[in-house]
């Protein structure tokens, strides 16, 4: 385990709350995001500002830290690839057992070091999984155009000729099937046939 910095922003000194049951303590910081706090196509950017609006209790077990983290993640649409930005309001909850406290079965659960607690994992816990798999611009946004690469949002009538002969055969019979004439049907004019 890495020794707690108290100058980091992240780093909270629980000596004022004390450790009765019941007690409490308000933390409203706003500290600058860390790195990676997001995935590849969305995330909050290294160092913008995210609001931490905390309560601190003093439980049995240890520190009971809930509230809520603001702040803004940006990234790209996947289908389109323009710039998206969502608003990140999310709930935070989060135990910090006191040393010795937590069963070596509990490996997920934070500890103090001393009276120092350590809000970074919980701010990832909370903040990633509510960012979007898959973010996009608009929920009917139609993307790129597979063929030229061309945002079909600004043309909705894009298209390209199919001119590739190995589809003429299926072209042909999707024409014979709708009950048109193409060019390749020669059925001979006669009494045997209803077309003469």
């Amino acid at each position: 385990m890495k020794q707690l910095d108290v100058r980091s922003p992240y780093v909270v000194d629980t000596r004022e709350l004390g450790r009765r049951p019941g007690l409490s303590h308000p933390v409203n910081r706003t500290v600058p995001a860390p790195a990676h706090l997001g995935t590849e196509v969305i995330s909050v950017a290294e160092g913008s500002d995210v609001q931490l609006d905390l309560l601190l209790e003093s439980v049995v077990e240890g520190v009971l830290v809930s509230g809520t983290v603001h702040g803004e993640a940006t990234g790209e649409c996947v289908r389109c690839l323009d710039p998206v930005e969502r608003s990140v309001d999310v709930r935070i909850q989060e135990l910090f057992a006191y040393p010795g406290k937590s069963s070596a079965d509990d490996e997920d659960v934070l500890e103090l070091q001393g009276d120092l607690l350590d809000l970074e994992p919980a701010l990832r816990d909370a903040v990633v999984p509510s960012l979007p798999f898959q973010p996009v611009c608009t929920v009917d946004c139609p993307g790129l155009c597979s063929q030229c690469g061309a945002r079909l949002a600004d043309d909705p009538l894009h298209g390209h000729d199919d001119t590739d002969p190995r589809w003429a055969a299926l072209r042909e019979l999707a024409a014979s099937a709708d009950g048109t004439t193409h060019p390749t049907d020669e059925r001979p004019t006669g009494p045997e046939n209803p077309r003469s």
